[in-house]
């Protein structure tokens, strides 16, 4: 699941979309509960871009709240800080998930323009972060959930946002990142098929109007993976480079024991 994108710049959405109502100023790097900009249907049914917060906060809740605090694993320790990260909604529970299920049961997509998502791999034994970008180089409109939250104290309208996630075991590209889960006995990795490999969907221009206004069951259709063909393979060759590189040391070390 991608905690870091870039944003997509104002001239290369409008190239994308047409006619796109956007705000004057448009922030360039997104993390979590930082703002950014996502783009839905306008009242008029215009597109419109709107900023907000990368993060969804569950309707009801009294405040904005970026923390909680959970028993320290160490005997008599503080507690310890832990973010409420709601920037990702997982599409086989987000219509029972409190922060997710109003959003997306009453329709609230959005697109959420960037130029790469950051991902970790882990083949190495060390993360190496990729930039997945297009092949193109046109920008992500990433499928999303948007809604609006009132301050109960100050009246404030925060208007947030997330990126909607899905399984891609099956992926060539995808499959190959995030750190593996591993056996709870054990502590080895667990086989492919038994893991939980994340991420997101791009929704083409010719199908932008039926998921920001199809129904339910036509949106889920739209949120798989692209093709291994639509990612920029760049960070994936280097990464594969860093592998032969790891095993022709391993049987140069083997020889010399020989």
């Amino acid at each position: 699941m991608c905690n870091l994108y870039e944003m997509s710049l104002d001239r290369e959405v409008k190239l994308h979309l047409g006619r796109v109502r956007l705000p004057e100023y448009l922030p360039r790097h997104v993390g979590p509960f930082d703002t950014g900009l996502f783009i839905r249907s306008s009242s008029s049914g215009d597109l419109e871009g709107v900023l907000g917060q990368w993060g969804m906060i569950r309707p009801g809740q009294p405040g904005r709240i970026e923390y909680r605090e959970v028993p320290s694993k160490k005997p008599g320790g503080a507690p310890l800080k832990t973010p409420m990260l709601k920037n990702n909604a997982r599409i086989e529970t987000v219509n029972k998930s409190p922060a997710f299920r109003d959003a997306w049961k009453q329709g609230r997509r959005c697109l959420i323009p960037a130029t790469w998502l950051q991902e970790p791999n882990w083949e190495t034994g060390r993360c190496i972060w990729w930039r997945l970008k297009r092949a193109d180089g046109l920008p992500w409109m990433i499928a999303g959930l948007w809604s609006e939250w009132t301050d109960h104290e100050t009246g404030e309208v925060v208007p947030n946002f997330a990126m909607l996630t899905f399984n891609v075991n099956s992926h060539p590209l995808l499959n190959r990142l995030h750190k593996p889960e591993v056996d709870k006995v054990t502590k080895k990795p667990l086989p492919l098929e038994l893991q939980d490999k994340r991420a997101e969907a791009h929704i083409a221009r010719a199908d932008i109007e039926a998921w920001l206004h199809g129904d339910e069951e036509t949106a889920r259709r739209l949120l798989v993976a692209p093709a291994d063909t639509f990612y920029d393979h760049g960070d994936a060759r280097r990464t594969d480079e860093a592998l032969a590189t790891l095993a022709s040391d391993r049987n140069a070390g083997q020889q010399k024991l020989i």
